[in-house]
């Protein structure tokens, strides 16, 4: 098979791969907190360099490329707008940081500050995940006691009594696992954001950080490198299908 082949169609399953991290994006363009992916790509070796009898830079017909695939998918961490939704529960980080939340016997981080209160008064994610506190407690506001209040350093006052939010941050954004509904794994113990470092509003939600021009422009101009890809697939598969006959009817 020409080697032309496997360059293109290298080059159309990665920018398919690309296609489904945009599509993703854009699907959560009205996700609270959410963030968006990147897919990294990287050139790939021809065969003869992969496989060490080649060195690269030679110049040599063995020196000619490998393509490119998708290395890994990031995820930007920029923060998106902050909206005025004077609701109590919604609570938005200003700066780094993110929250704390309890799922099944793990601890994980968001952004995502659209929390409300249950019948209880725990304050829980809208999946209903316990939001903790510094203490690795869950946030409970007993509707009972009265009013209650949310000071930018993360504390709840009510009655005199103080329970602050866990703001964490992870050592590099490298340690941050995505695992869905908003959610990072952290793969090192967090650390806690210092409270004079702290901005949290109440009140207010930090929205998507999707740009959806931005994505749109990047999904429809990785859709025609998917088409080019295939139309010179398709344009050798006819180079090899006229050489075939042709050599047919010679023989």
């Amino acid at each position: 098979m020409p080697y032309g082949l496997y360059l293109s169609a290298d080059g159309a399953h990665a920018q398919s791969q690309r296609l489904e991290v945009l599509a993703n994006n854009l699907a959560n363009v009205d996700s609270v907190g959410f963030k968006r992916e990147l897919a990294v790509f990287q050139a790939r070796y021809a065969e003869e360099i992969a496989r060490g009898g080649q060195a690269p830079g030679t110049g040599s017909l063995e020196d000619v490329g490998g393509g490119i695939f998708v290395r890994q998918t990031k995820t930007d961490f920029a923060p998106g707008p902050l909206k005025r939704t004077g609701i109590p529960s919604d609570v938005a980080i200003e700066g780094e940081g993110f929250f704390l939340v309890q799922k099944d016997d793990e601890q994980l981080l968001t952004r995502a500050g659209n929390f409300r209160l249950t019948e209880r008064g725990e304050l829980v994610t809208q999946q209903g995940y316990p939001v903790l506190s510094d203490g690795g407690t869950p946030i409970v506001i007993d509707p009972a006691n009265g009013p209650w209040q949310l000071m930018p350093s993360g504390a709840i006052r009510q009655r005199g009594a103080v329970q602050s939010l866990a703001v964490v941050k992870a050592g590099s954004p490298g340690e941050l696992v995505r695992v869905g509904e908003n959610l990072f794994r952290p793969l090192a113990t967090p650390e806690p954001v210092a409270a004079s470092d702290r901005l949290v509003a109440g009140g207010y939600l930090e929205l998507s950080a999707v740009q959806p021009i931005s994505e749109m422009v990047s999904l429809i101009e990785a859709s025609r490198a998917v088409e080019a890809n295939l139309n010179m697939m398709r344009t050798q598969d006819q180079m090899i299908a006229g050489l075939v006959n042709r050599l047919m009817r010679t023989s």
